[in-house]
């Protein structure tokens, strides 16, 4: 059962449908259903999300959507194949990450435990 304040769900500015599902798609696995042109969920290690063309993209300074993903090096080969833009690589206590931007211009950032 949720309990108040869970995070229930994440929904993302989408600019371009189609593009969105396969750059997800082939780079994390995640799996859609299709509501309409203009709309699209997902699901992704048991969180659900979306993505909707009506959300306008915030270029600098909007919410940050961090994954995880074990193999960082991996990852971050696998999101400059599907051709996505790097915007940065840090070290911190603790672990690392990267920013990229996804096809609809939404900065994402992927981390892992150091």
């Amino acid at each position: 059962m949720a309990m108040d304040g869970y995070l229930d769900y994440i929904e993302l500015p989408a600019t371009d449908i189609p593009a969105t599902k396969t750059f997800y798609g082939a780079v994390f696995g995640w799996r859609f259903t299709d509501y309409g042109p203009d709309y699209v969920a997902f699901e992704s290690g048991g969180r659900e999300g979306g993505f909707n063309a009506a959300r306008k993209v915030v270029p600098e300074g909007g919410p940050l959507v961090v994954l995880y993903a074990a193999d960082l090096d991996g990852m971050e080969a696998k999101v400059r194949a599907a051709g996505a833009e790097i915007l940065s690589r840090e070290d911190f206590s603790g672990g690392r990450r990267f920013h990229f931007r996804d096809p609809n211009g939404n900065e994402i950032a992927v981390w892992t435990k150091s």
